[in-house]
């Protein structure tokens, strides 16, 4: 059993002991009322003294914390007492557990403290039937009686993963007609990587009112969260149950880990997480509805273009006082808002005029076919450093969002880098980067291929993955997200040193040239799938 050591125990014998009893106990914070999986975890450790009637020391504690926190919090009531109280003490401790009985006897043996037992503890059971009141008069964050099926609806939409295929702006409608609800506009969050949810706006106003706020304010904090404010939506987001994740991307966390929020927006009450019984049973529709819509149009919504899509479910309700046993809900894909969003943000301008360019034939000697190849991404600080220590050749003002620059490196030898670098130059620089479809019709293999369009419309290729290759399939969704993040946005480094100890990991001092470009989407570079011929090349 750990004890004091000697300096300690001669510390607290120096204080004051008074002629009075305290009692001590420790005891689950929820209140037998509540669900065990209620958000009051945890244990809280009470010691106070009787005959005065005050609280002496308090901490909360989790569940599988050992004995040795009582004694912590016995010592703070000893020479931290809360006040009134002054540091002392006590002759005489009562608790109503045998073992903290025991534990404390071996503990406290050299303070001349008696510890002694009884089944009630009058002053400690009055206060934790306060605290039991207190927890009990709480709005729960959800309606008990939908908690469960909300949950399990709001997982069933996390492995769906709409973002994984729809963007913000691509909204969904959700007509309801019930609650005082009329149709729910739903915008997904999360192929960013960085947010993961649905927010259910309750008008199309709302939506485009926010869109254009955080257009016009994004580079004040205050206003973006005066304009955050001030949606009207019901929200589903996303977050790691461990707090200390927070550096993870969720979509890489086991199921078990995932934590779903639900809540409310509205100008005049601000956020809040709680629902009431009505606003729980609209979003569980809207969940259940939009789940239904994404398992029987998810080939449909993976295409480039957001296709016109609507169909019609009948929504069971669940046991509650609710007369109506279920509603008819329909769902309907907005591409005219969604362009009308995307014209609003100013997506697809740029590349518009970089796609409708003349297609030459694809060229594949830009690259040497010995080079070290990856797709990345440049920290903003790093990239400052390289802006000003190598040959650098902007594409334009990039807002620093997110992780960096996503990048593809090309490293090879410096001569090679050298001669790469002079004919991008000689031909005015880099315009684009894209990854086109292409297909070996001999062996059926379809490939993902890395295209390079200089300003003279000429286009180079500098990779061919697999489709099926899973460490590609991620790093391009990372740079499809990064993209995003940038406004497509995005850069070429060239670096020599592949013969060398830096061989696929080039330092700064390797890198020789930083071209930055557009994005392109096979869509806007619009050169359809490129089929491998005979010669062994792209045409």
């Amino acid at each position: 059993m750990t004890s004091f050591n000697r300096s300690t125990s001669r510390r607290l014998k120096k204080l004051t002991q008074i002629p009075s009893v305290w009692e001590g106990d420790r005891r689950p914070l929820s209140s037998p009322s509540q669900h065990s999986d209620s958000e009051a975890k945890g244990e809280c450790i009470l010691w106070v003294d009787y005959s005065q009637g005050v609280v002496r020391g308090m901490d909360v504690v989790a569940s599988d914390i050992g004995p040795e926190a009582i004694v912590r919090t016995l010592m703070q009531a000893m020479e931290h007492p809360q006040s009134p109280a002054r540091p002392a003490r006590p002759q005489r401790i009562v608790v109503k557990d045998r073992e903290i009985q025991f534990y404390l006897r071996g503990v406290l043996q050299d303070l001349d403290i008696a510890i002694d037992y009884a089944p009630e503890l009058p002053l400690i059971d009055e206060l934790f039937r306060g605290f039991a009141d207190i927890l009990d008069s709480q709005t729960p964050d959800l309606p008990p009686q939908y908690a469960q099926i909300l949950r399990e609806k709001a997982f069933a939409i996390w492995q769906a993963a709409p973002w994984e295929f729809l963007e913000e702006q691509q909204i969904l409608s959700i007509e309801i007609n019930k609650w005082d609800v009329g149709t729910l506009y739903a915008s997904v969050m999360g192929m960013l990587g960085m947010e993961y949810g649905i927010l259910f706006y309750r008008s199309e106003e709302s939506l485009k009112q926010f869109r254009a706020a955080v257009l016009r304010d994004e580079e004040s904090t205050e206003h973006l969260e005066e304009a955050f404010l001030k949606q009207d939506c019901l929200f589903l987001t996303f977050e790691s149950a461990d707090e200390t994740d927070e550096e993870d991307d969720l979509a890489d966390l086991p199921l078990s880990e995932i934590d779903p929020t639900f809540g409310n927006i509205h100008p005049l009450e601000g956020l809040r997480s709680v629902l009431y019984d009505e606003e729980a049973l609209v979003i569980l529709v809207a969940i259940e509805s939009l789940s239904r819509f994404i398992r029987d149009h998810r080939r449909q919504l993976h295409e480039d273009i957001f296709p016109t899509l609507s169909r019609r479910y009948r929504i069971s309700l669940p046991q509650s006082e609710e007369s109506t046993k279920s509603i008819a809900v329909t769902v309907s894909t907005m591409p005219q808002l969604a362009a009308e969003l995307e014209e609003m943000a100013g997506f697809g301008v740029d590349d518009q005029e970089i796609g409708n360019l003349d297609f030459q034939s694809l060229q594949d000697d830009l690259i040497p076919e010995d080079s070290f190849l990856s797709l990345g991404v440049v920290s903003w600080e790093m990239l400052e450093y390289l802006r000003k220590g190598v040959s650098y050749h902007p594409a334009g003002e990039i807002k620093q969002v997110g992780d960096g620059l996503p990048v593809i490196l090309i490293q090879t030898s410096r001569p090679k880098a050298k001669t790469v670098i002079e004919r991008i130059e000689t031909v005015g620089g880099l315009r684009a980067i894209c990854f086109n479809p292409g297909a070996d019709s001999f062996d059926g293999d379809r490939y993902d291929l890395g295209l390079l369009q200089t300003q003279n419309g000429e286009l180079f290729l500098f990779g061919e993955f697999l489709d099926e290759d899973p460490i590609h399939v991620e790093a391009r969704k990372k740079w499809n997200q990064r993209c995003k993040n940038t406004k497509g946005y995005c850069g070429l480094i060239i670096a020599k040193g592949l013969t060398g100890a830096s061989r696929g990991n080039p330092q700064l001092r390797d890198m020789m040239a930083l071209f930055e470009a557009r994005s392109l989407s096979p869509k806007d570079l619009g050169i359809g799938t490129l089929q491998l011929m005979p010669q062994l090349k792209f045409e």
